[in-house]
């Protein structure tokens, strides 16, 4: 089946600006689709153990004032006052996607919220996708769940949220971990002739994009399935949530992402989970991220990008560290609240 970007709407609206515009397009689709395809062929290929349950926690739709729906997953912590960690998920993902090995284990320790970012799965359709307001949504998840503040935990894309969320509402971070992400998502030559030619591009048909994606959104059901007795089928309907139209656009969105003029005046406990392999967002800029943020501390995982699936076993007790290491250092004593994250390597 041709994908949704390539049908005859889209098709024409793009090839107005030339075969140079096409070719952009056609790259933004193929960056945007690369980690959830490798995570549903992961998923195919078991290399993800299923989490001993068989389930993920159950979530909900969630109103945010003034702002719309979105599904939220909130994962009660051992007690009543336990730290509160906000996971944010990469590109082309959902909440449920990118961070469903780890959902239950961390709800040892921490209460665990999750939800589906503006344009992905289940949340938030708008006019254009902006990482602004994607900052400006996780906050208006922890008004609508009564939290006050929070760890803000970003995968890729998931870290410009989070560093963003930290710039517009400071008063509402208590801690950054910042995993696979850089300061900006320009630095070669390449890049820089590439994501204005995409904006070019996503002007004229953004309107269009955003009503197909509210078409795929409205029809899918109210919640997603929670079982994972066949991981492959249910990877692969959340990454059929998101709709292919979206991944333009939100290519676009991280391209033009720059936190290098203020990033050096976070002011919170920071810690980023580097992987040493990655190819998607090349490790030199993770350091470099890392190397921007006062007192920040990094945590190596040996993989590639798409580490939080292909190379779970290791990236997430490195993960689990870093989170450990932030919530210390916010005040949390969480060092004798609970046993360890289980070995997602044991069957």
């Amino acid at each position: 089946m041709t994908h949704p970007l390539f049908h005859r709407p889209f098709t024409r609206a793009v090839k107005v600006g030339g075969d140079a515009t096409w070719a952009v397009t056609r790259l933004a689709v193929r960056s945007g689709l690369a980690v959830p395809r490798l995570a549903a062929g992961a998923l195919g290929r078991r290399l993800m153990p299923e989490p001993p349950t068989g389930t993920v926690p159950a979530g909900r739709t969630v109103r945010l004032a003034g702002r719309g729906s979105t599904f939220v997953v909130d994962v009660p912590g051992p007690t009543p006052d336990a730290p509160v960690v906000v996971l944010l998920h990469g590109l082309a993902c959902t909440a449920y996607l990118n961070w469903f090995p780890v959902l239950g284990a961390l709800g040892d320790r921490y209460r665990v919220v999750a939800f589906d970012q503006r344009w992905h799965g289940r949340g938030i359709v708008s006019e254009r996708f902006r990482i602004e307001d994607c900052a400006d949504d996780a906050v208006a998840v922890l008004d609508a769940l009564g939290i006050d503040r929070a760890v803000f935990a970003g995968y890729s894309l998931g870290g410009f949220v989070a560093q963003e969320t930290w710039h517009r509402h400071p008063e509402r971070v208590a801690g950054l971990v910042l995993a696979s992400t850089a300061r900006n998502g320009q630095g070669t030559v390449h890049e820089r002739l590439f994501f204005p030619v995409l904006a070019a591009t996503m002007n004229p048909v953004s309107r269009h994009a955003a009503a197909r994606v509210e078409q795929l959104a409205q029809s899918l059901p109210l919640t997603p399935d929670v079982h994972l007795t066949d991981l492959t089928s249910w990877g692969l309907a959340q990454v059929r949530s998101t709709s292919g139209w979206a991944y333009p656009e939100v290519v676009n969105a991280v391209g033009h992402f720059d936190s290098a003029p203020w990033i050096g005046e976070v002011d919170v406990p920071t810690a980023v989970v580097v992987t040493e392999k990655d190819h998607a967002i090349p490790t030199r800029r993770q350091h470099k991220l890392a190397a921007a943020v006062p007192g920040a501390r990094v945590f190596s995982a040996p993989g590639g990008h798409a580490s939080v699936v292909l190379d779970a076993a290791r990236w997430l007790p490195v993960f689990h560290d870093a989170l450990d290491d932030v919530w210390a250092r916010a005040g949390a004593d969480v060092a004798t609240s609970t046993p360890r994250l289980r070995d997602v390597s044991a069957g």
